[in-house]
């Protein structure tokens, strides 16, 4: 996801979505950080509205991106859930939410999973962060869009994290995210040196602490652009991994690089014995 990313799905482009979506996004001016992710990645990953609340579920659970509000509840740094229609709106939007398949983590140790907005709640968080549409430019059908978009990516990002945290399943079986935070500006070293060497900036970059069973481990998710949306409402391409704030995080990195590494090398030599069998038996 470079700097002209859009949300065209492929069946129908939702019209809500300016076409220099990514710019906006890249010059600070990002989606409401309603959920763990604006726009979430993986063929193995299924998209929320697949997703059915937990049995054990206890209550809602809000994403606690920080607010200046003074109504900001201090347990998750979230201001009300405003499900009302906003003034003007030129059409009613569904206040149902989806459950993620995220776990949070909770005072009690019970178990519960964040959710995502609805359509009015993320429609009312986009007009407070600036967004504004003229009645032809988005419709009903293009907020649903949006929110399939939107929680889609953040069921692939987190199975993502859960890639780099199969490394610890021994250790710790359950990780939990436990919050979260947008950085639209602060471009991570990596996706600096990867524009240095001529690849486009990622236009989001998210910060999620996972709790590995009591420890605290950062991750970073520079989001670019992958083109069109899929028919499971992915675009967005991710690079998840661990931050480098710890000699574990350190680590890690070190390994998996080792391990793609290797793995590339055995396919290389084993894709070149191939051939050469194949050339000695043609002769």
């Amino acid at each position: 996801m470079g700097n002209n990313a859009s949300f065209n799905v492929q069946m129908e482009a939702p019209k809500g979505v300016p076409a220099d979506h990514a710019k906006h996004m890249a010059a600070g001016g990002s989606p409401p950080p309603e959920c763990p992710m604006h726009q979430k990645q993986g063929g193995d990953n299924k998209s929320a509205s697949a997703v059915p609340p937990h049995p054990k579920m206890q209550q809602a659970s809000e994403c606690p991106v920080q607010h200046d509000n003074s109504d900001v509840n201090p347990l998750n740094m979230m201001p009300p859930a405003n499900q009302q229609p906003s003034p003007g709106q030129p059409f009613a939007l569904p206040t149902d939410r989806q459950t993620s398949t995220i776990p949070k983590v909770t005072e009690d140790g019970s178990v519960q999973f964040w959710q995502y907005p609805s359509q009015q709640m993320f429609w009312n968080a986009m007009l407070r962060k600036g967004w504004r549409w003229k009645k032809e430019d988005v419709d009903q059908k293009d907020m649903g869009d949006i929110i399939r978009i939107h929680n889609a990516n953040n069921e692939q990002a987190w199975q993502e994290v859960l890639k780099w945290e199969a490394l610890h399943a021994k250790e710790c079986g359950n990780p939990r995210l436990k919050s979260f935070g947008g950085k639209a500006k602060d471009f991570s070293p990596r996706a600096r040196f990867r524009s240095l060497l001529g690849y486009e900036l990622p236009f989001d970059r998210h910060d999620w602490i996972v709790d590995r069973c009591g420890k605290d481990v950062r991750y970073v998710i520079d989001y670019y652009d992958g083109g069109l949306v899929d028919k499971d409402y992915r675009f967005a391409l991710l690079d998840v991994r661990p931050a480098m704030d710890s000699v574990d995080n350190v680590w890690d990195r070190m390994r998996v690089t080792y391990m793609r590494w290797r793995y590339e090398l055995t396919d290389k030599f084993a894709s070149n014995d191939k051939d050469g069998s194949k050339a000695s038996a043609s002769d």
